[in-house]
C-alpha cells in the first residue's frame, strides 16, 4: 500500500525498546536505594509487595491511570509512610526508579531506522508511559514528546492523537501512527483519524502476532522500524527541508 505520510507519530515502549528490562532494572534499582535509604521500606515492600500496592492504586485512584509519574510517586509516598520512613524520601526515591527506568536498550534496528524517518518527515512521540526522550538521548530526533501525563488522557483516547496531529499542523489523515499494540496503537489511531502502521516483531521463538480483528487492519504491518523506513524511502523521493 501507498499513500502520502507527511509526519508521523511514534509509540515508545515495545516500539523503539521493549520495556520489561528497563521496568526490571528500575525496581532493581528501586530496591537498592531502599535497603540503603529506608530498610524498614525495603523489607516491608518487597517487589511482590509493591505489585500488590500498584493494584491498590489503580483502584483507589483510577484518575491517576494515564499517570504512571505521579502513581509511582503516590506508591512510594504511601511506602514510606506504613514503613514508618521520612515521606520527604520520596522524590529521591523515585529519582532512583526514574533513572534506571530511562536506562533503556534499543532494539538493534530502532535508532538507524528513527535517524532514516527524522530525514524524510517530522517524528512525533506519543505514549502512554513516562519515558524521557532527552534523557534516553533520542529527543534531537523528534519535534516533541507528548504524553498521556501531559495531555490528561491516554491512548486510545482520540484526543491524544488529534492533539498530536495540531502540534504538528496536520490533518490526522496525512499523519501516520505507528506502534506495537493493536488496540492503543492502532485502533485508537484508526478511530481518530490517523494512517496507521502496526510493529508486528518476531519474539524469542520467532514468531510474530496474529491481527485478530477483522473489521479493520492497520494501513501498514512491519516486523522492524528498519522496514518501515524501507517503506517510507521507496515513497518519499527527497527529504525534507528543514
Amino acid at each position: 500500500m501507498s499513500f502520502p505520510v507527511h509526519a508521523i507519530t511514534l509509540d515508545l515502549d515495545d516500539t523503539i525498546w521493549p520495556i520489561a528490562p528497563a521496568i526490571v532494572r528500575a525496581e532493581t534499582a528501586l530496591d537498592a536505594w531502599l535497603a540503603e535509604h529506608a530498610p524498614r521500606a525495603a523489607a516491608m515492600w518487597p517487589l511482590a509487595e509493591r505489585q500488590r500496592l500498584r493494584e491498590v492504586a489503580n483502584t483507589e485512584r483510577p484518575r491517576l491511570a494515564h499517570d504512571m509519574t505521579a502513581q509511582r510517586q503516590w506508591m512510594l509516598e504511601r511506602m514510606l509512610a506504613l514503613a514508618g520512613e521520612d515521606v520527604a524520601l520520596t522524590g529521591s526515591a523515585y529519582d532512583a526508579y526514574f533513572a534506571a527506568r530511562c536506562d533503556v536498550e534499543h532494539y538493534a534496528d530502532s535508532v538507524p531506522a528513527l535517524e532514516r524517518l527524522a530525514a524524510r518527515v517530522p517524528l512525533a512521540a506519543l505514549s502512554n508511559g513516562n519515558a524521557c526522550l532527552q534523557t534516553i538521548g533520542l529527543m534531537h530526533l523528534f519535534a516533541f514528546q507528548l504524553g498521556a501525563r501531559e495531555h490528561g488522557a491516554a491512548k486510545p483516547a482520540a484526543s491524544i492523537f488529534r492533539a498530536a496531529c495540531d502540534r504538528l499542523g496536520l490533518a490526522p489523515a496525512q499523519v501516520l501512527h505507528v506502534g506495537d499494540d493493536p488496540h492503543m496503537d492502532v485502533i485508537g489511531a484508526h478511530e481518530a483519524g490517523l494512517r496507521t502502521c502496526w510493529v508486528n516483531r518476531v519474539d524469542d521463538a520467532g514468531k510474530t502476532r496474529d491481527w485478530e480483528r477483522r473489521s479493520l487492519r492497520p494501513d501498514l504491518e512491519f516486523p522492524t522500524l528498519a522496514a518501515l523506513a524501507d517503506w517510507l524511502d521507496a515513497n518519499h523521493l527527497e527529504p525534507i527541508s528543514r
